[in-house]
């Protein structure tokens, strides 16, 4: 008997119901049918009906012939009627009871119900296709699938939903993921680079068949850099101008991501804000545009008096001969400030502007050679590599954190609307492959601005080694981060912590199994046993267990450590099964291999700025 609630979840709610009384009313049909044939051909041989048909002799007659021809004969040939009748009776009654019996018999036996602790199972080609995984054309690489037959069929995200990967170091995520994506993706991207090898390997093909000008920002590199200015980003002269420089002075004062924590570092903040506006309209009124090597110079210049400063920035016209407010109560902050408070609060500001002593950042941030928009309305579109060397990667965190968070706070600052749908007011789909991000410290507009990036044609492929770097309360975005519910894909290479595998294994769900139980009696040597048993038990079980995601098998690799052979992995998109996956390695596809085979330009590409455009918009 059905329940009478609606209990059904997942896939039960997309069966079909059983429809066991019309099946009833199908073999019970058949069994009268077929007593009334009976019944008909039985009548017909033993009467030699086809002698009165003559030429219409036929072998097999309709089953309702038996009642056409008793209307006619019956009064005539009675007992050759009552045979064939009680023939067909006997027919139709085995029939009966046959369907009575095969009823009870069910309705005696046990069923066991698939879905009783869980409906997990792993995803077949049609709910892949129906995921929008197979068949695309454009979008970002995920992994790839075995299908029954062997063949690897590559696995495609083409919509603008964000991508987020666990996959420890040295595991293939670079040869399997990042390297076909950006050999493929011809929209703009950001990228982060360590060490160079991903310019090396996808900026030639990008540049000459993606048709995109490639960006090399190296910011400790002597030569080939693009140059870059944080504070020509910032919308001097407008109502947003002291937001764009409390935002870059938050940034530089707060360089983990931890927020301000102390009383030096809220009141370094605000010291910044003050120098940085004096620099940037100094700079306009001078001729001399303000960087952040010169708003230092500013603070621990040998050749005057730090009071100097406060005394000049009070009394300054910065806007059309008038003091600029900001600046000012900066100014007198200071020149309150009891002495020793003054010198820590100007010693803590000055600590977070030592970056930019480096004669070669200095040289790399003096200018912009690019504009953050021109990401996504150039009239190309624009690949910008962020390339820093492993022993240069600490203390240019802060700098590339800046770079990325003014990315995503300028190109998402509004959207328009057309007949009450969004309307695209960009040029170019705008790709942000960060790998290991984490490692940036916790950007929280990057966490806050994943829901709805998607609206501006921003995407981001976000790579991990493990959720513990997501989760850190001291590293990451604590345990309560909203970077995995705002990632509509989620992909797995086999993790190396307990906790990864036990993410995965919850995400991947609980299944139900059929236990089979047979108990049998009587003695061991005898030729029929006197009873078995057969028993069905429904028992829960995860689909991947913990120690089953550890096992998975990963690359195999030879001696030099390059990997040889692809290993598994998992793919998880939001409201379908997970995909139980292959690892996909470029250089055994023969059209990527000479993709990443064209050389990458020995210099950077750049886009001119008019001076006027850095200084304000």
């Amino acid at each position: 008997m059905s329940h009478p609630y609606n209990n059904a979840v997942g896939p039960q709610v997309r069966m079909p119901k059983p429809r066991t009384g019309r099946l009833g009313l199908v073999v019970s049909g058949t069994a009268v049918i077929g007593g009334l044939s009976a019944a008909t051909q039985y009548f017909a041989h033993g009467f030699q009906y086809a002698e009165i048909l003559g030429a219409n002799f036929r072998h097999v007659y309709p089953p309702w012939s038996i009642l056409q021809w008793a209307e006619r004969w019956y009064g005539s040939h009675s007992d050759d009627f009552i045979r064939a009748g009680s023939l067909g009776t006997a027919v139709a009654a085995a029939g009966l009871i046959g369907l009575a019996v095969a009823k009870m018999l069910t309705a005696n036996s046990a069923k066991a119900n698939a879905y009783l602790h869980g409906s997990a199972r792993w995803a077949d080609r049609r709910d892949i296709e129906a995921a929008g995984l197979l068949g695309a054309n454009d979008g970002v690489y995920v992994g790839a699938w075995l299908d029954p037959k062997g063949t690897l069929h590559y696995l495609r995200h083409h919509g603008p939903e964000h991508v987020l990967t666990y996959a420890p170091t040295r595991s293939g995520k670079g040869v399997g993921l990042v390297v076909p994506t950006l050999l493929s993706w011809p929209h703009s991207a950001v990228i982060t680079d360590l060490k160079g090898e991903l310019w090396a390997l996808t900026a030639g093909w990008r540049q000459r068949h993606a048709k995109n000008l490639v960006l090399r920002f190296e910011p400790a590199a002597l030569q080939g850099s693009v140059c870059w200015n944080p504070l020509d980003e910032i919308r001097l002269g407008t109502e947003y101008e002291v937001g764009d420089v409390q935002n870059l002075a938050t940034l530089l004062v707060d360089p983990d991501g931890k927020g301000l924590e102390s009383h030096w570092q809220k009141t370094a903040q605000a010291l910044l804000v003050g120098v940085i506006l004096h620099a940037l309209y100094r700079g306009r009124n001078e001729g001399s545009p303000a960087t952040l090597s010169s708003v230092d110079a500013l603070l621990a210049d040998p050749q005057r008096d730090i009071a100097a400063l406060w005394t000049e920035m009070a009394e300054y016209g910065h806007l059309q001969g008038e003091n600029h407010p900001v600046v000012g109560q900066a100014a007198r902050d200071m020149l309150d400030r009891p002495e020793e408070e003054a010198g820590s609060v100007l010693s803590t500001a000055k600590s977070y502007l030592s970056l930019y002593r480096d004669p070669v950042v200095a040289r790399n941030v003096r200018t912009s050679e690019f504009r953050i928009r021109d990401l996504m309305h150039h009239a190309d579109p624009v690949s910008l590599y962020i390339v820093t060397q492993p022993n240069d990667k600490a203390r240019l965190r802060p700098l590339v954190r800046i770079l990325v968070n003014m990315i995503v706070r300028l190109l998402a600052d509004k959207m328009e609307f057309e007949q009450g749908r969004p309307k695209a007011s960009y040029r170019h789909r705008l790709l942000g492959m960060l790998d290991e991000f984490p490692s940036l410290g916790k950007l929280a507009i990057l966490q806050e601005s994943l829901a709805f990036l998607a609206g501006y044609g921003i995407k981001f492929y976000l790579i991990c080694q493990d959720i513990n770097q997501l989760k850190s309360r001291e590293t990451g975005y604590g345990p309560d981060e909203t970077i995995t519910s705002n990632c509509h894909v989620q992909n797995a290479y086999p993790p190396n912590r307990v906790e990864t595998a036990e993410h995965l294994s919850k995400l991947t769900g609980q299944t139900t199994v059929i236990k089979a139980q047979i108990t049998t009696s009587g003695r061991r040597t005898s030729a029929v046993l006197s009873q078995v048993s057969h028993t069905l038990q429904e028992v829960q079980r995860p689909l991947l267990t913990v120690d089953e995601c550890l096992r998975m098998p990963g690359p195999r690799k030879d001696a030099d450590g390059n990997i040889e052979t692809a290993g598994d992995m998992v793919v998880y998109v939001a409201g379908f099964p997970a995909i139980y996956g292959r690892q996909m390695l470029y250089f055994q596809d023969p059209v990527f291999q000479a993709r990443a085979a064209v050389p990458a330009p020995a210099i950077s590409d750049k886009l001119t700025v008019p001076p006027v455009q850095r200084i304000t918009l």
